[in-house]
């Protein structure tokens, strides 16, 4: 078994050059997408983002996890700085984006963000995504980095209680990473960060990619 299945992450540095990285920033810093202070939600919409994330060393990563075809459905830009800083509790991220709102067993709560429709979904569906954080800047320990727990990706989807019972007596790794790096991980992975407490930003995109947009017969992912 990969360390990515044993542990539900795995960090590649050294993955974009620092001018692709630029080039990337330069485009976020310019783009009509809506943004707030944490950053730009549905930057898949981006021709830059949606151009690293559909070729190049990204969806071969995201191929070799997948052991097959990966579809990039969602990226999302992360902007942490002093000027904008937050900390999130240990959680999983089990929301998925859909084109259209279809019953199914295990799908819901639903909910609309930003015109695209969203869905807690199931965890045989969840396990199916990875997700790739390219790091726009270095990720360091006083920067509020991502902390994971390892291996709890294994235990499906999970009660705010179990969670918390998994960070008392799980130790935690911290995904310091440098610019250019990219953090693969699986969603169901219990995952947080702190605030920043230095100067220098921490800016992360979010791409996630599934096996097939297809989830169920009739229920597909958005591009988001």
């Amino acid at each position: 078994m990969s360390t990515f299945e044993t542990n539900g992450f795995e960090i590649f540095p050294d993955v974009l050059s620092f001018a692709e990285i630029a080039s990337i920033c330069r485009s976020l810093d310019g783009c009509a997408l809506p943004r707030s202070r944490a950053g730009i939600r549905h930057a898949l919409r981006h021709p830059a983002v949606a151009e690293s994330a559909n070729s190049g060393p990204l969806l071969q990563i995201a191929e070799r996890i997948s052991n097959g075809p990966a579809f990039p459905f969602r990226a999302t830009l992360f902007d942490k700085s002093p000027a904008s800083n937050w900390l999130v509790v240990w959680h999983q991220d089990t929301a998925l984006p859909i084109r259209e709102r279809q019953e199914w067993p295990g799908w819901g709560p639903w909910s609309v963000k930003e015109g695209i429709v969203y869905a807690h979904a199931p965890a045989t569906a969840l396990e199916q995504i990875v997700a790739l954080r390219v790091h726009l800047d270095d990720s360091r320990l006083d920067n509020g980095p991502l902390r994971v727990l390892p291996g709890t990706h294994k235990h499906g989807l999970l009660t705010d209680d179990a969670i918390h019972q998994f960070a008392e007596r799980t130790c935690p790794a911290e995904c310091v990473v440098p610019r250019g790096g990219v953090l693969a991980m699986r969603p169901l992975i219990i995952h947080s960060s702190s605030k920043s407490k230095g100067v220098v930003p921490r800016r992360v995109l979010h791409i996630e990619y599934a096996r097939s947009l297809t989830m169920e017969e009739g229920l597909q992912l958005a591009i988001a």
